[in-house]
């Protein structure tokens, strides 16, 4: 028995003392999981839960009813018309935004003189919040006094109404939106072609390779990480666009550009009905999390790591 005894405290020791790097990394990353917890985890499951429920004018949970949210959103023409509208404006921005981004990083990449004026102002749209571009493009879009329509009278073309007629509302915000995130995504892929090794393309110059030959066989595969990174940040931004569909066009014109996620901020607060809009947000996570799995799957196989 003292034998017994004697041998329990040093294996409850032993333990404390191999959990000495677990206590340690839990404890250093304690202030990341109180954040996630307060800023996403909590308001993650909350919106969850409230999209079982219907709820009162202050968001409280009022009465249960199961999946009906998810199925009067799916009857509602108007959230089919908002999946609609967010499709083809994923469509309209994120492959013309990278190969425009693409396009300048290439340019910006060449040894001229004068080169780093122009890389200044590829990437000064990062540089401009999203309410100031968009009220720069509110007036070059206006009708009678924005550029251009002031250009299309220049070729006797009648004007068009870029932000009210609903065939062009949603291509007017698409080309503002490709606009803003041109910067960004310009600067990343920039960062990425001056990592190419030069020797690469002293070697392809040696044995005779041209241009495109260097950039379909050099470049563009050592590029790869970058491109894989940017088309899947893009993604996702298009998916929570926002700002410049409130200012430029509220949803309208007959909801030519009531994306999803302007839709849940309709929903929830201008009509109050925070039920329909957590179910909504739930549906546009689960839409970014099948295409960001989609991407990792089928774009990262074509992705050459060095």
């Amino acid at each position: 028995m003292k034998a017994d005894a004697a041998s329990t405290p040093p294996k409850q020791l032993g333990l404390w003392r191999k959990s000495l790097n677990a206590r340690t990394a839990l404890l250093y990353l304690f202030p990341s999981i109180l954040l996630f917890s307060v800023f996403i985890f909590y308001p993650m499951f909350r919106t969850i839960y409230l999209s079982f429920f219907l709820t009162d004018q202050q968001g409280a949970a009022a009465l249960f009813v199961g999946f009906e949210n998810y199925t009067y959103l799916f009857e509602s023409r108007e959230f089919r018309n908002s999946i609609k509208a967010t499709v083809l404006f994923v469509l309209y921005t994120v492959p013309t935004g990278v190969i425009i981004a693409l396009f300048l990083a290439l340019i910006a990449n060449e040894k001229l003189k004068g080169i780093g004026f122009f890389r200044t102002v590829y990437s000064s749209t990062m540089g401009i919040s999203v309410a100031a571009s968009s009220v720069v493009w509110l007036f070059l879009f206006h009708p009678s006094i924005g550029m251009f329509n002031r250009l299309l009278n220049v070729m006797n073309l009648p004007g068009v109404q870029w932000l009210l007629d609903p065939d062009w509302a949603l291509v007017s915000i698409s080309i503002s939106t490709i606009w803003m995130n041109i910067g960004f995504s310009f600067l990343i892929l920039l960062g990425g072609l001056q990592n190419i090794d030069e020797y690469l393309y002293e070697s392809a110059k040696i044995d005779g390779a041209g241009y495109w030959y260097q950039l379909r066989r050099i470049t563009i595969p050592m590029l790869s990480p970058t491109l894989f990174f940017i088309i899947t940040i893009s993604l996702i931004n298009a998916f929570q666009t926002f700002g410049q569909v409130d200012i430029l066009t509220k949803g309208g014109p007959s909801q030519a550009t009531n994306l999803i996620v302007y839709s849940i901020y309709r929903e929830a607060f201008v009509n109050y009905q925070f039920g329909t809009a957590s179910a909504q947000a739930v549906f546009l996570f689960i839409c970014i999390l099948i295409v960001t799995i989609l991407q990792f799957k089928l774009g990262e196989k074509k992705v050459h790591y060095q």
